[in-house]
């Protein structure tokens, strides 16, 4: 991108980065659904396929499309290069395969995503690489968790579903006093809230499924970071293939141009519903950064510019209370995903981190009370009215 796009701001960026006009003088980007391209020569061929001369491939690791997703959220995001993937764990997975080798330690946080944790426990585990867990916030324990094979600090933040956080400037400068790199999970903040990079941060990854794409319509993953790093993550989407579809890199980009307007509205429509849900008596604790109370309410106003859209809700007579709760609303969408216009809401600790052992959950402070609401854009009336129905009986 020339140095006028670098100038824009991000609503701008997130509408028109990235996107260069074919020969056709496409108003939208379009649509490359091929999965090789032709040359004109055998010369051009060898060439291409050796490096020596830009252009397309093969759709596994290049495709028009792809790429004007990945050039607009690295843009997004303040780095340097993304690579996209075909899901969010597909990307954590990626990064760890390119980063990572045998006898390698990852220092993460407790309070990461359930999946993640298996993961790394369950198959990266198998190949060699240890993960240590601390307490997401506990900088101390980050530090004491240090060893001279520790290799990545990975963290999500805020947490899902706790909205816990970390400091990120204090954690990178922990990290790289060590020659550590950190990677930030940004999907619950996206850049339109949070840019980890620009706070320390040396990767992020995304679940791009989520509020990049916002409609819950596709699945897909992206990493973003340096030109030198993100090529060794580069190659692993080439060789083993967990790539990202050109439809799918359409729908984000579609997702993308509204991600500002839509975070707006997700964030101010969370902070009226936690306001709501504390002051209901069957609920016994709310956990949203935006409450002035919470304890890391003046870190989330630091290093973010809003405090999104997941709440975590505490309700009475734990998992038959949350059930209760969940059973009775009718507008609702009962489902583990989030990020979506719809206001969703599921019980984690059956769900979202119910492979978890309840060490794991107890750790992770999962309780069998507690509901993840992920905030839509409805009108907020009907959010809670549609929650009070079971909220009322408890």
């Amino acid at each position: 991108m020339n140095d006028e796009t670098h100038q824009w701001r991000l609503e701008t960026m997130a509408v028109r980065g990235g996107h260069e006009r074919t020969q056709e003088q496409e108003h939208s980007e379009a649509i490359f659904t091929t999965s090789s391209f032709v040359y004109e020569s055998a010369a051009e061929a060898a060439r291409k396929f050796s490096g020596d001369e830009p252009g397309n491939v093969y759709s596994r690791f290049s495709n028009p499309t792809v790429q004007t997703f990945e050039r607009r959220l690295a843009a997004l995001e303040g780095g340097d290069r993304a690579v996209a993937t075909s899901s969010g764990m597909a990307a954590i997975l990626s990064l760890s395969l390119g980063l990572l080798e045998a006898g390698d330690e990852i220092v993460a946080s407790r309070s990461l995503f359930g999946t993640s944790i298996r993961q790394f426990n369950n198959f990266l585990a198998k190949f060699g690489v240890t993960t240590h867990y601390v307490p997401l916030s506990d900088l101390e324990a980050w530090k004491a968790a240090v060893s001279p094979r520790t290799k990545l600090f990975f963290a999500e933040t805020p947490s899902n579903p706790l909205q816990e956080l970390v400091d990120i400037p204090a954690l990178a400068d922990i990290a790289h006093e060590h020659g550590i790199k950190l990677v930030i999970d940004n999907c619950f903040c996206t850049p339109a809230l949070q840019k980890p990079l620009a706070l320390g941060a040396d990767l992020v990854v995304h679940s791009a499924t989520k509020f990049l794409d916002g409609q819950g319509r596709a699945v897909g993953g992206a990493v973003v970071g340096d030109h030198a790093t993100l090529e060794e993550i580069y190659r692993v989407n080439r060789t083993c293939g967990p790539c990202m579809s050109p439809f799918n890199a359409w729908i984000f980009l579609k997702g993308l141009e509204t991600l500002s307007l839509r975070m707006k509205a997700h964030c101010e429509n969370a902070m009226g519903l936690a306001t709501w849900l504390e002051a209901h008596p069957a609920v016994e604790r709310v956990h949203y950064s935006g409450l002035s109370h919470h304890p890391q309410h003046d870190l989330a106003a630091q290093q973010q510019s809003g405090f999104g859209a997941v709440l975590g809700v505490e309700v009475k007579n734990g998992q038959e209370g949350a059930w209760a709760v969940i059973d009775a609303t009718k507008m609702l969408s009962i489902t583990g995903n989030l990020g979506d216009t719809k206001t969703t809401i599921t019980h984690p600790a059956t769900t979202t981190h119910g492979r978890l052992s309840q060490d794991e959950l107890a750790s992770a402070g999962i309780t069998p009370g507690l509901i993840r609401i992920s905030v839509g854009i409805e009108a907020l009336e009907d959010i809670q009215a549609d929650l009070a129905r079971g909220l009322d009986r408890l």
